[in-house]
């Protein structure tokens, strides 16, 4: 379908035949980039040369942008009139139609052709080349689910069971919300669930997460032949599934609790949606349980695209095999009542387990369970497994440098009809930042670097258009991408966040300084004033996943959110409309227009300043806090194995002690407390080798500032030999800061999941959505595994070292 328009992106092969580069975007590259950095500048030269106006103003002022570098080539739009088009063409009642459209019906992964086409017409509209790349991939869709509760009656000495508690599986449909009531709205589902049709006690695990599970065992509560509930929340919903299965559990039903939803419930006097802010009690949050942390994207076709014809791998270690759902609280109710009384409460296994409980004023005690045999749940889930299109589509500005580009996306698809917040505040976003670009476009200007715009599929599923993409073009992206910037909800509330690499820090913070808070209660500040300033690492769950863990490319994700005071989110929800956006996510569309401004800005100052805008200084000065954090872990870690001890008999000492030490040559000296004080040690070195990346840090950003200084300064061209080496000089920087990142990938991967190269970001192996840094060592550090610590010691040693080496002026 995609080959009836007219192709952007092709395959050109270059040395290598398994190397394939999207011929729209580098059709200069591959005949110029490749060859040697010399021989660009000199062709530039030449063609500048000629170009040049000779007859330019005698009196120039030698800071005016309209004249910087490169200066042999007149800019039709200076630095401020191109500030001026992103700060003011971005519109809220653009935003909002766009919202409108997205949000108007279903558009489900591989499901969604017509809206790709709609979104290709309108980027062609706003002057930006397009094209729509599919990738054939395998994907789940549901045919029928059941949940009830079962007691068990006798009769005439006759064994019977009945049907205690039916589960609706549906949200309410509102009159006020028209996108509930359609005819052909998506049932609740998870992504990549399997089929199955399981009986069994029931259990009250938590949040699911791998602690909680500990702390189940711990407690002798019989996890083996049940069926998990557990509450959404803590970790992603795959690794809530994917430990139940480990341990012996036939299914898992996941719910939603209120008492997560901090003082806007009706327990507290607020009413619920549509009569206010509150959490509707028949929300339900759909989702992918694909096992997020060991590699995301298509898990047949794991490392490599989802074309037609590839080879199909099996997808046992990236997707569940038992059957899970997810409800409602208003499902949850029954069966939570049915555990009362029995097994322990969860107040008597951890403090964590009662903070947030919520459903106590509805009649829950929160006891753990299991259930006694006469009171089961019946778990029924019938889903089809297909390999289908998906469609990205992908816009381009080419910019002067052909080997540098920057990639903007944001994902379309979405579980419900809907996804006002998820996905789709991003896509009208998106397309705001698009408009504003093409409106800069058709008065002339040119980037100096290509920008890539992408609207994703397959996001909710496991990231898995983004993934492909960018597996089917790493040593394109390697080579050439310098940032990727990541809409997912753009807006869905007032608190602005963010996560990215360090080196995109300061990037954030200047787009954020330039645009004003649309915060009625802090007039004329601006988004940065009214923000706490804290960048998170970046993890996983959306689509910068396979640009920074996987290509080694420095990444960001910002939005507006909202916070406990403000309306509850319906994420993944029926009630995640156009409805409820327009009168409690961003009425008036105002923080819409806000994010979209903090885009285009951003990916302006990417694309178009002469040296790249990055702080090497801030990611070395970022790594030595991970290795503090490190450090924090491994203090933790023992602090607890000697409070765990502290409560072992004298034989559970010595066992205990016995089976940590595995084989050992050195006798009774190679005790657990030995080994772990020599990996500490080892972490030294992390911080000997930080000190000297930190000097190459150093003065990279010297001379990066010490170059922009030159390059507004104006040279005649007549003196061209000075341009040229302030190009050279330009560029040797510029490719130092481009490569940063990648020297922190490691070839082999980490430990047990190969996918994830980066040794410093990644999700963590029972988190998925949060970023562990260090992964290898935290891991290590979490086994007492302390041989495997200073290995990845000595991998991280060598990528910092590497990076210092390369980074050195």
């Amino acid at each position: 379908m995609a080959s009836e328009h007219t192709p952007l992106l092709t395959t050109v092969r270059l040395a290598r035949p398994q190397r394939r580069y999207p011929h729209g975007i580098v059709r200069r590259f591959c005949t110029i980039a490749l060859s040697s950095t010399l021989v660009w500048l000199f062709l530039a030269f030449a063609v500048s040369f000629i170009t040049y106006p000779h007859d330019r103003p005698r009196h120039h002022h030698e800071n005016d942008e309209n004249w910087r570098w490169p200066g042999w080539k007149r800019r039709n739009v200076t630095d401020d009139q191109l500030r001026k088009i992103l700060l003011e063409t971005p519109s809220s009642k653009k935003a909002e139609d766009w919202s409108r459209y997205y949000a108007s019906g279903p558009h489900l992964a591989g499901k969604n052709y017509s809206q790709a086409v709609w979104t290709k017409e309108r980027w062609e509209e706003f002057g930006i080349k397009s094209e729509i790349v599919s990738y054939d991939s395998y994907l789940n869709y549901p045919v029928d689910h059941r949940l009830a509760l079962l007691h068990k009656s006798k009769k005439d000495e006759s064994t019977s069971w009945k049907v205690a508690f039916e589960a609706s599986l549906t949200e309410d449909v509102l009159e006020e919300d028209p996108t509930t009531g359609l005819d052909d709205r998506i049932p609740t589902f998870h992504g990549y669930s399997a089929s199955g049709n399981v009986t069994a006690p029931v259990v009250y695990v938590n949040y699911g997460t791998y602690q909680d599970y500990e702390d189940l065992i711990k407690a002798n509560v019989s996890l083996d032949g049940k069926i998990a509930i557990a509450r959404y929340g803590g970790i992603f919903r795959g690794l809530k599934v994917k430990r139940a299965q480990e341990l012996g559990m036939v299914g898992v039903i996941l719910y939603t609790d209120p008492g997560d939803d901090g003082d806007i419930t009706d327990e507290k006097g607020v009413a619920t949606y549509p009569n206010g802010p509150a959490r509707n009690p028949s929300s339900v949050q759909r989702g992918s349980v694909q096992y997020l942390s060991v590699a995301p994207g298509d898990p047949t076709t794991p490392g490599y695209p989802s074309k037609p014809g590839v080879p199909r791998q099996p997808v046992d270690k990236a997707t569940p095999s038992i059957p899970s759902i997810p409800i409602s609280y208003l499902d949850a109710l029954p069966i939570l009542k049915a555990l009362n009384g029995h097994g322990p409460k969860a107040k008597d296994l951890n403090k964590w387990w009662t903070r947030n409980t919520g459903l106590g004023y509805k009649g829950v005690d929160y006891y753990i369970g299991p259930t006694p045999d006469d009171v089961v749940v019946n778990l029924y889930n019938e889903q089809e497994y297909v390999i289908t299109p998906l469609w990205n589509v992908i816009g381009v500005i080419n910019g002067t440098i052909p080997d540098e580009v920057i990639v903007v996306g944001n994902h379309r698809d979405a579980w419900i009809a809907g996804g006002a917040g998820d996905p789709n505040s991003g896509s009208a976003v998106l397309n705001e930042v698009i408009r504003s670009f093409g409106e800069a476009v058709r008065v002339g200007w040119k980037p100096l670097r290509t920008i890539v715009f992408a609207s994703w599929d397959g996001e909710e599923y496991g990231l898995v258009g983004s993934t492909e993409w960018v597996e089917e073009y790493l040593p394109w992206l390697r080579h050439a991408n310098v940032a990727y910037l990541n809409l997912d909800t753009g807006a869905s509330g007032s608190e602005f966040e963010a996560s990215a690499s360090p080196l995109l820090h300061q990037v954030i913070y200047d787009a954020t300084a330039a645009v004003k808070s649309p915060n009625q209660t802090v007039k004329g500040q601006s988004v940065l004033d009214t923000w706490n300033r804290k960048i998170r690492t970046m993890g996983s769950g959306s689509d910068f996943t396979a640009f920074q863990d996987f290509a080694g490319v420095p990444s960001m994700s910002v939005e507006f959110s909202g916070s406990s005071r403000t309306p509850v989110y319906h994420y993944h929800s029926n009630y995640d409309s156009f409805h409820w956006m327009q009168k409690y996510g961003d009425p008036g569309f105002v923080y819409h227009r806000t994010i979209a401004q903090i885009f285009g800005l951003m990916t302006a100052q990417l694309a178009d300043k002469p040296l790249i805008a990055f702080q090497a200084t801030d990611y070395a000065k970022g790594l030595r806090e991970y290795v503090g954090k490190v450090e924090e872990k491994f203090d933790q870690t023992l602090v607890i194995r000697e409070m765990d001890m502290a409560t072992m008999d004298e034989d559970a000492i010595v066992e205990f002690r016995g089976s940590q030490r595995k084989s050992s040559r050195q006798g009774d000296d190679d005790s657990p407390s030995h080994e772990a004080l020599s990996f500490r040690k080892e972490l030294e070195k992390l911080h000997k080798a930080l000190r000297k990346l930190h000097e190459s840090a150093l003065e990279l950003d010297e001379r990066a500032a010490e170059l922009t200084d030159r390059a507004k300064q104006h040279i005649p061209w007549w003196k061209w030999p000075a341009w040229l080496r302030l190009a050279l000089e330009i560029r040797k920087v510029n490719t130092k800061y481009k490569f940063l990142e990648r020297d922190f990938l490691y070839h082999e991967g980490l430990d047990g999941r190969p996918w994830f190269k980066h040794v410093v970001f990644a999700p963590g192996l029972w988190t998925g959505y949060a970023g562990a840094v260090f992964p290898g060592l935290m891991e290590s550090i979490e086994a007492e595994d302390w041989t495997n610590g200073k290995r990845w010691v000595d991998i991280i040693e060598g990528c910092i070292l590497t990076a210092a080496r390369n980074a050195a002026i």
